[in-house]
């Protein structure tokens, strides 16, 4: 049977006064692997160097990463982002978090609205049998 995740895409910006490596091991922890990650760099309003990482994974690999995102946050976030469920999926059924960067660089996985780090789940079709929002209730309380 195929994975009930299709995919999960990670991306955020890496400022020039941020170690990078500390915000990609963070990243990767929190992905439970060493995933391929495409790098751009930009340019800042006032020519300050930014980089934009974007991270895809698919199948097996994107629902093991799921899983680890959900057991890495606290229980109280699991059981916030549960509250307001539908506040967290889009029409498509896709699951968007945004965690608090610093956070979890400090180890953490918590949910920002600031300089965050922005996770995207798709599911597939069969696993919404019952509906998106109670497949990730379930998902997030572990069932």
């Amino acid at each position: 049977m195929k994975p009930p995740i299709t995919s999960v895409e990670v991306s955020y910006l890496i400022h020039a006064t941020e170690d990078e490596k500390k915000v990609c091991d963070a990243v990767a922890r929190l992905l439970g692997g060493d995933p391929v990650m495409q790098r751009e760099a930009l340019e800042g309003h006032f020519g300050n160097r930014i980089v934009r990482i974007r991270i895809h994974l698919t199948g097996d690999v994107a629902s093991l990463a799921f899983r680890h995102i959900v057991a890495g946050l606290p229980r109280q976030v699991r059981a916030a982002v549960s509250d307001r469920l539908a506040a967290f999926v889009d029409e498509h059924s896709a699951l968007y978090l945004r965690l608090d960067k610093q956070r979890l660089i400090s180890g953490t996985a918590e949910i920002g609205t600031t300089d965050s780090i922005r996770v995207k789940v798709k599911p597939r079709l069969f696993a919404m049998q019952r509906g998106a929002l109670e497949f990730y209730s379930n998902e997030l309380e572990g069932t």
